[in-house]
């Protein structure tokens, strides 16, 4: 994967880019000189003379002189970087609390243009401000302290970077001069994120010659430039702090102003280069078999140029949830749902196109992937951003390298031919008669199914709300039960790396956007993973509907060739958790209902925002296999008669 490259500051002392060596000066040898002085001053300390309360203090010297000094340039540099973090455009910030972090959490407690959100978890905390980010368009900070509370952050880091959501993350250290040395609490934390970090760099300890407060303003205002584009992304600024950390309360001084509240850094549109322009429309205004693919984007692809496009070739537009144009208001009459039923089948052979059109991640589907995968005669143009590769299939023939907006708009100008006059409502008709039985069988059967959730909370949810589906099986369910309709539903999830870890933070994080009502969709191992991450909705007074599919376990697996071995499957890989999950609810705060009727669900979505809701759904593993398997079948059948 190939990366920009940015130099975030000419005073940096050693900044690396990501999958590149060391770069900047190397480590100056005045270190050791430094070192020597302070040693000097603790050798022969100055007797000093008691004073009464109402003596005043005479100016500091020796030794006290420079704890003074440590102390109000870890206020000065921490404060400058708070300013520069809301001149750029940051207006929230996730804390956890820590000692080494005190300058920085201590200045963003002391101003009110940035929003701190306090956390005890660092994972959950980071997951949080993914899912902040990703909701409100703006990057997040993360602060934490030294030591292996930087390393929980990493998971959402991996997920931030995967998913394009850009955090910048701020990670307290010890200085220099304690590092691979012994000292507690001290880890490598240079490069720690490795090239999950768009940009990272190790700011000089606060007091040194190359220190000075304007170093960390630019620094945090570079960090965000590079953050929310042209790749959006993390960016990590590990900032060393020595002792003292903090002035005492009396020696501490107020600030004197609040940050100037500033604008984002603005992120020019990436138009495609002319050439590449060409040949992709020559290859479309030949074609007769036109197939346009709308995969996963974080915050959705947009939604009017890609369906206008689609009309302009008279394409099928096959639409992932996650891609933000299977809902809404825009022209839905190319938009298709229910592939993933009837792809599936060998006789989709004849459905096979001449050229394929895909904007955003690879699909959710794995039976799209697939067909696309077979249909190795056609030409696969990538439209996407430059530095980043989506394509697992290694099918892509043409690549326009530019944002989807501009892509779009720059094709559908130039386009002058279209598919022929029976390709599009072939696909219809599969589409039509795939999704009449998928609905018909979620409606109709009687047993707890899983796929029955997704259409309830399609049904109950007001236009404008969120869904915020887990991985393994519910994204999945997303994928096959939720039909293309006017009213607007955003669809999220962290299929960057698709973890199961941090995604009740990270639905938390949506609903602290303010953007609307938040459902999740999880399953019960999913939930248990990240249980601890309800403290922040009991905390900051959130408002969440939890569904949660219990169904005992991993279903996924019964869907793998695992299942097969039955003399291992139970305990190692379906792995009934058997937690209590009414009383788990209970000691944060979250009421719990167990749901005996869909009904129940719909009054749950439609009440007044109360806190957070747990609905729990049972279901069993293997009979909700053979729904699926069910489904699926019939929904293939009637598609294909």
């Amino acid at each position: 994967m190939v990366r920009r490259t940015h130099r975030l500051d000419g005073h940096e002392r050693r900044g690396r880019f990501r999958g590149g060596p060391a770069c900047g000066p190397p480590p100056r040898a005045r270190g050791a000189a430094l070192r020597r002085r302070r040693r000097r001053c603790r050798l022969r300390p100055r007797p000093r003379a008691r004073r009464g309360r109402a003596e005043a203090p005479a100016p500091a010297r020796g030794p006290a002189r420079g704890i003074a000094v440590v102390a109000a340039a870890n206020t000065a540099a921490a404060r400058a970087l708070v300013a520069g973090l809301a001149a750029a455009g940051v207006r929230d910030a996730c804390v956890t609390p820590g000692s080494r972090s005190t300058p920085l959490t201590v200045a963003l407690a002391e101003q009110d243009v940035i929003r701190p959100w306090l956390h005890l978890d660092e994972r959950s905390s980071a997951f949080f401000a993914l899912g902040l980010a990703r909701a409100s368009g703006r990057p997040v900070a993360l602060v934490c302290t030294s030591g292996t509370a930087a390393a929980n952050f990493h998971p959402a880091v991996v997920e931030a970077d995967l998913s394009r959501v850009p955090l910048i993350v701020c990670t307290a250290d010890r200085p220099p001069h304690l590092r691979n040395v012994g000292a507690p609490q001290t880890i490598d934390q240079v490069g720690l994120y490795g090239v999950s970090a768009r940009h990272e760099r190790d700011l000089p300890a606060p007091g040194s010659p190359d220190a000075s407060p304007q170093v960390f303003g630019q620094a945090a205002a570079q960090a965000v430039e590079v953050s929310v584009g042209p790749l959006p992304g993390p960016v990590h600024l590990n900032v060393p702090f020595d002792e003292p950390l903090i002035e005492s309360p009396a020696d501490h001084p107020a600030p004197t102003s609040s940050p100037q509240a500033g604008p984002l850094p603005q992120v020019p549109s990436i138009t495609p280069r002319p050439d590449a322009l060409e040949a992709a429309v020559e290859a479309l205004d030949r074609c007769e078999r036109p197939l346009v693919v709308a995969g996963p984007e974080s915050g959705g692809l947009p939604a009017e140029p890609i369906a206008a496009l689609a009309l302009a070739l008279g394409a099928p537009l096959l639409a992932d949830p996650l891609s933000g144009l299977r809902t809404g208001g825009h022209d839905r009459t190319h938009v298709l749902d229910a592939y993933d039923a009837f792809l599936r089948d060998p006789r989709a052979g004849a459905l096979a196109p001449d050229c394929v059109l895909r904007f955003g991640a690879a699909p959710t589907s794995k039976a799209l992937n697939q067909f696309l995968a077979r249909a190795t005669a056609a030409t696969h143009i990538l439209c996407d951003l430059p530095g980043s590769f989506r394509d697992p299939n290694a099918v892509t023939t043409r690549r326009l390298t530019a944002d989807a907006r501009s892509a779009a708009n720059a094709l559908r100008e130039q386009l002058s031919g279209r598919a022929n006059g029976d390709w599009l409502p072939q696909w219809r008709r599969h589409d039509a008669r795939a999704r009449q039985s998928l609905d018909a069988y979620a409606l109709a059967v009687a047993d707890p199914f899983e796929g029955r959730a997704v259409v309830e909370l399609q049904r109950a949810l007001p236009a404008g709300a969120t869904i915020f589906a887990g991985n393994s099986m519910p994204v999945r369910d997303v994928d096959s039960f939720l039909t293309s309709d006017e009213k607007a539903l955003a669809v999220a999830s962290n299929r960057g790396a698709n973890g199961i870890d941090g995604v009740v933070s990270s639905a938390l994080g949506h609903a602290a956007a303010g953007t609307g009502p938040v459902a999740l969709l999880i399953g019960d191992i999913s939930l248990y993973h990240d249980f601890n991450g309800l403290w922040a909705g009991m905390r900051h007074g959130l408002d969440l509907t939890v569904v949660m599919l219990n169904n005992g376990g991993s279903a996924i697996f019964h869907y793998l060739p695992q299942a097969a071995h039955e003399h291992v499957f139970e305990e190692w890989f379906a792995t009934p958790s058997n937690v209590d999950f009414a009383a788990a609810a209970g000691a944060y705060g979250a009421s719990h209902c167990l749901l005996d009727d869909w009904s129940e669900l719909e009054a749950a979505l439609s009440g007044p925002g109360n806190g957070i809701r747990i609905v729990e759904v049972r279901t069993d593993r293997v009979r909700n296999l053979e729904m699926h398997e069910e489904a699926w079948t019939k929904a293939n059948e009637a598609a294909w008669a």
